[in-house]
């Protein structure tokens, strides 16, 4: 899964390479707001975070956050996988985007070749998708997928709520 194309869209493994990327991502005020403050704020703590995270993910458990690069010009402009959380019993999609990329359709493209990959290549017959309940765009990007709202979870006992969706093939 760890490469994969679709009409406007390439994701590929996030690598050492891609610090400054993820260093303005994960710095977005978006991205804390909605996913979190990952605590990343220098270069070398960008490298750090794509070893321990998707790069670790990969080696585990050979699928995770990849990168969204357009097509045409190879920019980066967001990240979308699947991972594995020891808090949640299936895999769920995850993804973000930079603000000047939202309501293109790209989130819909990236997710929907995730999600079909895993199913296809990992034959996942459920994925799931946490999101905070003030996060409408992720809302209606979870139910565009076929995702539907199950319930409210915490992924720690101090942890905010969020909204669990679920997917389950046919």
């Amino acid at each position: 899964m760890l490469y994969l194309q679709t009409d406007r869209l390439a994701l590929r493994p996030i690598t050492a390479d891609d610090a400054a990327f993820m260093l303005e991502l994960l710095n977005e005020p978006s991205f804390i707001r909605f996913i979190g403050d990952r605590g990343v704020h220098t270069p070398d703590e960008a490298r750090a975070y794509i070893t321990k995270g998707p790069a670790a993910s990969y080696q585990r458990f050979g699928f995770g956050l990849l990168l969204v690069t357009l097509t045409e010009d190879k920019t980066p402009i967001g990240i979308c996988g699947l991972l594995k959380r020891d808090t949640l019993e299936d895999v769920d999609v995850g993804f973000a985007l930079l603000p000047a990329y939202w309501s293109k359709g790209y989130g819909f493209e990236a997710a929907s070749a995730v999600i079909e990959d895993g199913r296809r290549t990992l034959g996942l017959r459920r994925i799931v998708a946490i999101t905070n309940p003030d996060n409408a765009a992720s809302i209606r990007l979870l139910e565009k997928l076929g995702l539907t709202f199950e319930r409210m979870i915490r992924m720690t006992e101090e942890g905010k709520e969020l909204m669990l969706y679920g997917w389950v093939a046919d």
